[in-house]
């Protein structure tokens, strides 16, 4: 029997998920214009964010323990129209229901979280199942894409706000959420390789040491990479002053090319994976502490964007390093870390929102705002990502152990 060609397939789980990024790109570059349109407060725009990932957290879990239920391939086809359904919602009922904004961002969030839970869970194993000569670059590849998704749609989004300004998001929102349409054709026409979602002993999770020492390392690696993600367009705007489409175009689409660039030299030269990762944790640890002391603008940029280069290999790497600890890991598996992932992405965004707004109502940093030039919006910002230091800080002591005391699957 002919092997089915499986480049057209390979080609697809790569662009749903450039496409899928359009749908969280929008969201942070826009905090600040929903704070001002909507009165949305930086809390309630920081559990925008916990929103999200709790709800794609809710999949990877549904994943875990019953993906034997479901239909891969006929998920997977669909997955990319839920995407645009939720961008639909997120467009259109902020502006139908101005009075109830926040309640048409939250549902359009919901729905297209639950696409890119989806996407987690099984646009990773389906390119893991697929043959191939070097399966560590295919895995950095389609992570990498990611990136560049959100550098194109950053560009595209700045150029299409400094021409209509960011009060008209709305249509450029309806104009992407054609793209994930795109993605689901495509995956109609392709063929699927066997994917193994049953629970037993073989295939399903071992409740082992590297299981778990695993989950809790993309939880840091997750929290450190979305913090700057969610976060870097208003510290942009907001602490170091910069225009708007300056500093989206300089800080979050640098942010994302350096993150996309880093994937794809890994995806070439794939060193050893445990050494990446623990270099990576200890320079976006650095980063974030020179962000939250720095008075330099400068300084401050470049740490930022730095944070793209050591926070990129932190979610597909821990993959990688749970592929090279664990013996055919399964669906359920890449479900448990997706879990784990989206946790840290959910937990560490909102709480520097709630961090922003109690730091900048202080009588600190009123205090400090009148003895200084800054103002108490980037106080509260600088403490937020210097608290944040915490996730890789803890990183680097939990890779160190990883390294001393787990073994690869095959020794």
């Amino acid at each position: 029997m002919e092997t089915p060609n499986y480049k057209k397939t390979r080609f697809s789980c790569y662009f749903s998920y450039l496409a899928i990024s359009s749908a969280f790109v929008l969201p942070p570059m826009l905090f600040v214009t929903f704070h001002d349109m909507y009165n949305i407060s930086y809390t309630l725009l920081g559990t925008l964010v916990l929103v999200n990932f709790c709800t794609q957290l809710a999949i990877d879990l549904i994943f875990t323990f019953l993906s034997k239920y479901f239909n891969i391939k006929l998920t997977v086809r669909l997955m990319p129209i839920i995407t645009s359904v939720g961008m639909l919602c997120y467009a259109i009922l902020p502006n139908i229901f101005p009075e109830f904004a926040y309640l048409g961002l939250v549902l359009g969030t919901i729905i297209f979280s639950v696409s890119a839970g989806l996407a987690e869970v099984l646009i990773s194993p389906l390119i893991a199942a697929m043959p191939s000569d070097n399966p560590e670059r295919d895995m950095s590849k389609l992570h990498s894409l990611y990136g560049w998704g959100v550098v194109t749609n950053v560009i595209i989004a700045s150029v299409f706000f400094l021409i209509f300004g960011t009060e008209n998001w709305m249509y450029l929102t309806l104009i992407l959420a054609i793209l994930p349409l795109i993605a689901s054709f495509l995956f109609f026409t392709s063929p699927f390789p066997k994917m193994d979602v049953s629970s037993n002993e073989k295939s399903g999770i071992k409740w082992g040491k590297a299981i778990i020492l695993c989950a809790v390392c993309i939880f840091l690696g997750s929290a450190a990479e979305n913090t700057m993600t969610n976060w870097i367009s208003s510290f942009m705007e907001n602490a170091l002053q910069l225009p708007k489409a300056l500093g989206d175009i300089l800080g979050l689409a640098v942010f994302a090319l350096l993150l996309a660039l880093t994937r794809s030299l890994y995806a070439k030269f794939t060193p050893n994976i445990s050494k990446t990762l623990l270099v990576s944790m200890i320079g976006a640890g650095i980063c974030y502490v020179i962000i939250g002391i720095s008075g330099n603008v400068i300084f401050s940029f470049i740490a930022c964007i730095l944070v793209g280069v050591f926070t990129a290999m932190l979610w597909p790497g821990t993959l990688i390093l749970m592929e090279e600890k664990v013996l055919n890991p399964g669906v359920a598996a890449f479900a448990l870390m997706a879990a784990s992932g989206d946790f840290g992405a959910s937990i560490a965004p909102q709480m520097l929102g709630i961090i922003v707004d109690k730091v900048s109502a202080s009588s600190f940093a009123i205090n400090l705002s009148q003895a200084t030039s800054m103002a108490t919006d980037e106080i509260g910002l600088k403490v937020g990502m210097l608290i944040a230091s915490v996730f890789p800080i803890l990183g680097i002591g939990l890779l160190i152990y990883i390294m001393k005391t787990l073994k690869t699957s095959k020794e």
